[in-house]
């Protein structure tokens, strides 16, 4: 998607720092850019918007309000850009791992948000990249775990060796269709129902 045709949500309970935001986007070419002054209820608004990414501005927040902005972050799986005038270490380690994609402190310049929009988009896309890497990583792991038990099965209950009984699930995975982590996942829960009988 091009960079100009994102929908931002900008979230500021201050009228003139919104407004600087906002302007700051609209000078580098965003044109479908909501402006949200009350953070309650912001949820419905991000449900009703769809926006691709979301910029916080929180002046002088104190931890409920940025706690429940975090919560937000967590939720919302998108690019977040926050600004705050002021944080300690502890507050920044939370922004992290609510999965703020760009946190600033006392950074709020007309001509810095296009910037610090960009790098949270690409923050953002590397931490997803990261995230379904290392999902498919996990699943890759319990495929081979389980298709390792299911040669254990065969070799055990046919006589046959490992390479024997790997083929002996490819060969069915290919005439059922299927993968060969779905026939062996149907073998293991096979023979757990018969050794339970």
């Amino acid at each position: 998607m091009n960079h100009r045709d994102l929908t931002i949500l900008v979230i500021d309970e201050n009228a003139i720092r919104a407004s600087i935001i906002e302007a700051g986007l609209r000078d580098a070419g965003h044109s479908r850019v909501s402006v949200v002054h009350d953070v309650h209820g912001v949820g419905r608004v991000i449900e009703r918007l769809q926006p691709d990414v979301i910029v916080i501005d929180l002046e002088n927040p104190n931890r409920d309000l940025l706690e429940s902005m975090f919560q937000l972050s967590r939720s919302v799986k998108r690019p977040i850009a926050m600004f705050v005038d002021r944080s300690d270490s502890s507050m920044i380690e939370a922004a992290i791992d609510a999965g703020v994609s760009a946190y600033v402190v006392d950074g709020l310049r007309q001509e810095r948000v296009k910037p610090i929009l960009d790098m949270a988009i690409s923050r953002f896309n590397a931490f997803s990249r990261m995230e379904r890497e290392l999902a498919d990583a996990r699943s890759e792991l319990a495929d081979r775990k389980v298709i390792d038990r299911a040669k254990g099965i065969l070799m055990n209950s046919r006589g046959i060796g490992e390479e024997e009984a790997y083929k002996l699930l490819r060969t069915t995975a290919m005439n059922q269709n299927r993968k060969i982590a779905e026939i062996a996942q149907s073998l293991v829960l096979a023979a757990g129902l018969l050794e339970d009988l």
